[in-house]
C-alpha cells in the first residue's frame, strides 16, 4: 500500500497506511541488503579476474541496478511525507504525538519525526566505529568536506525551526489566550451559581477559532521540519556513490525498524506488567 487511504483522514486511516509503509520499509531493507551482497561478490570476482591476468588493474564493476533501487527507497520516503502532509491539514496535533509509534519513539522525536542532524550522527557512528557498513568507511576527503558543510547548514536550519516551535508554544500564554481562559472560567462559574446553561455567548466559537490558529501554526512548523528531514536525506545521498548510498540506507532502515520494534516491545512489557 503506497498511497494514503482514499477519503479516509481519520487516525485509523493513517495508522493503516503507516503499518503498510513499515512493511514496505522492511522489504526495501531486504532488497538493499541483497544488492550490497551482490555488489561485494561482483567486486571479488573482478579483483580475482584482474589478478589472474596480472595486469595490475582492478576494475570496479558498474551495477546499474543500484540507482533504480535507491530511487525507489527515496520515493518510499517521499510518499510517507506526502501522506503525512495531507493528514497534517486535518490534524497536525496528532502528527506531532502519533499513536501509531510507541511512547519510546515519541520521546526521541523532534517535531513529529527524526531530528535531521541524526542522519550525520548515524553516518559518523558507522564511520568512526569502523562498523561493517561496507563502503561507508571509504569516504574520500572531498566527500567528508561536503558532508561537514551539509551538516553545518542542516544544524542551522534545524535550530531556526526549533526556535519557531518555541515561539509558537509560548503563544499558549499570550494575552488573547489568557483573556479567553479567564472569560471561560467566569462563564463556567456563573453557570454553576445560576444552576443553568446560558449558551456561552459565542465563547465556544471563539475558543475553537483561537485553537484552530494555534493548530495551523503547528502544521506550518511540522511541514518545515519534514521538508528539512527529506532534503537532508537526499542531500546526503547525493554526496555518496551508489553503493555508499545503499549502505547508508541499510543503516538508516535497520535503526528505524529495530527502534520501532524495541518501542513496541517496551510498551507491551508495561501493559503486561513486565516493566519496572
Amino acid at each position: 500500500m503506497s498511497e494514503f487511504p482514499n477519503g479516509n483522514h481519520d487516525r485509523q486511516g493513517f495508522q493503516i497506511f503507516f503499518e503498510h509503509w513499515i512493511l514496505e520499509q522492511n522489504k526495501h531493507l531486504q532488497d538493499l541488503i541483497s544488492a550490497s551482497k551482490l555488489h561485494k561478490r561482483s567486486n571479488t570476482n573482478t579483483t580475482l579476474a584482474a589478478e589472474s591476468t596480472q595486469t595490475g588493474e582492478t576494475l570496479v564493476p558498474d551495477n546499474p541496478h543500484l540507482r533504480p533501487l535507491i530511487n525507489g527507497v527515496i520515493l518510499h520516503y517521499e510518499k510517507y511525507h506526502q501522506a503525512k502532509a495531507r493528514y497534517a491539514k486535518q490534524d497536525a496535533v496528532v502528527m506531532l504525538t502519533p499513536p501509531w509509534t510507541s511512547a519510546l519513539e515519541n520521546a526521541f522525536m523532534w517535531i513529529g519525526g527524526w531530528r535531521p542532524s541524526m542522519a550525520f550522527q548515524l553516518l559518523y557512528s558507522n564511520f568512526i566505529q569502523g562498523l561493517s557498513i561496507g563502503d561507508l568507511g571509504d569516504l574520500s576527503p572531498r566527500q567528508l568536506v561536503q558532508i561537514d558543510n551539509l551538516q553545518e547548514r542542516t544544524i542551522r536550519e534545524e535550530r531556526k525551526i526549533t526556535e519557531k516551535m518555541a515561539k509558537h508554544q509560548e503563544t499558549v500564554a499570550d494575552q488573547s489566550m489568557v483573556q479567553l481562559s479567564h472569560l471561560v472560567t467566569e462563564f463556567m462559574r456563573n453557570e454553576v451559581e445560576e444552576g443553568r446553561s446560558t449558551g456561552g455567548g459565542g465563547l465556544e466559537e471563539r475558543v475553537g477559532s483561537v485553537l484552530e490558529l494555534k493548530k495551523k501554526g503547528l502544521e506550518r512548523i511540522l511541514l518545515k521540519a519534514d521538508d528539512l528531514r527529506l532534503r537532508t536525506l537526499k542531500a546526503i545521498l547525493d554526496v555518496f556513490t551508489p553503493i555508499q548510498a545503499v549502505h547508508f540506507l541499510i543503516a538508516a532502515a535497520e535503526l528505524q525498524l529495530r527502534f520501532h520494534d524495541w518501542g513496541k516491545k517496551d510498551a507491551n512489557q508495561h501493559v503486561t506488567g513486565g516493566g519496572n
